[in-house]
């Protein structure tokens, strides 16, 4: 077993910017930089490996090669990859939108539904998203405001901040907008019901709306979120842990590393490590493997404890 460095898929879509090849260096022909699959076994957007003798081949492909082993228990019960971890710059809106839980997207789509987790790496001044409605709405009131075009007057919208966490449980109506560069943590899934998208045209046509599956799976009750993490920061001297979010699906943390820290990937599941801020490494035995900002690690389940010098904020995840 080795750690492996992973190569992000880079996604151009219509919204994103230019942070993730400016700030994080990420390495892209296309004008925008929407969003980086920093750890991502998904068809639409596999991570290469860089180092190893697996260099230049996919993490799925070698997972498949290698067994379930490097998973971890925790993933035994999944048929596919449990996990895509991104890193999202929104310049624009994003469309409001929503995912459906597993039971319908594997119905009606072949893969997993979409919970996910957004941590704010930065934002602009004001900067807000969309989370759920303001108020409980019915399925008719919320047909009736997409074909009027009225849904801004039912949604709830949070304003945010740079460290703020939040939650998107499969069926929550959401969106980011702009001005906010987010990781974000999901299911193994790119299933996206959009059902307003602001008349904006893609190689000249409107992007496809999915209105009938977006009423079908979405949450009519009212919602909202504070932006805080599940957990307390925990200081070790060295380095702090805060749990972002710990859900039935994954655990998201975030490791402040003033000098050191240690992390352990025992045989329940894979650890994914993605640099936010700052720049260390990961050393292991007499392995050294840098870990600069918007560098992703997939440390294999069972590979026993990293210890990861220098000056660098992290985002650890695993799957549960």
């Amino acid at each position: 077993m080795k750690i492996l460095k992973l190569t992000p898929a880079i996604k151009d879509n219509i919204w994103g910017g230019t942070r993730l090849s400016r700030e994080f260096e990420m390495v892209s022909f296309a004008d925008r930089q929407a969003e980086a699959w920093v750890l991502s076994c998904h068809g639409d957007g596999e991570c290469i490996i860089e180092n190893t003798e697996f260099k230049g081949r996919t993490l799925s492909d070698v997972l498949a090669n290698e067994g379930k082993g490097y998973l971890g228990t925790n993933c035994e019960k999944y048929e596919f990859f449990p996990l895509l971890i991104k890193l999202i710059d929104a310049n624009d809106d994003l469309s409001i939108q929503v995912h459906p839980d597993d039971e319908y997207a594997m119905r009606v789509e072949g893969e997993y539904g979409k919970t996910e987790a957004w941590y704010i790496i930065d934002c602009d001044e004001n900067s807000e998203l969309i989370y759920g409605f303001k108020k409980d709405i019915t399925k008719e009131e919320f047909r009736r405001s997409i074909e009027e075009n009225t849904l801004s007057e039912y949604v709830n919208r949070v304003k945010v901040k740079k460290g703020d966490v939040f939650f998107i449980e499969a069926g929550t109506l959401h969106a980011i907008c702009k001005g906010i560069l987010l990781a974000e943590v999901q299911q193994n899934s790119n299933t996206t019901y959009r059902v307003y998208d602001y008349g904006r045209l893609q190689n000249g046509k409107p992007r496809e709306l999915h209105v009938e599956k977006a009423i079908d799976v979405t949450s009519l009750k009212a919602a909202d979120a504070d932006g805080k993490p599940m957990g307390e920061t925990v200081d070790y001297g060295t380095h702090s842990e805060t749990m972002l979010v710990d859900c039935n699906l994954f655990t998201m943390k975030r490791l402040d590393v003033r000098e050191s820290a240690k992390v352990i990937a025992d045989s329940t599941s894979f650890v994914s490590l993605v640099a936010l801020e700052g720049n260390g490494v990961v050393m292991h035995d007499d392995t050294c493997i840098t870990l600069y900002k918007g560098e992703s690690l997939f440390v294999p389940a069972g590979f026993g404890e990293v210890e990861i010098l220098g000056s660098v904020t992290v985002l650890e995840s695993r799957a549960k």
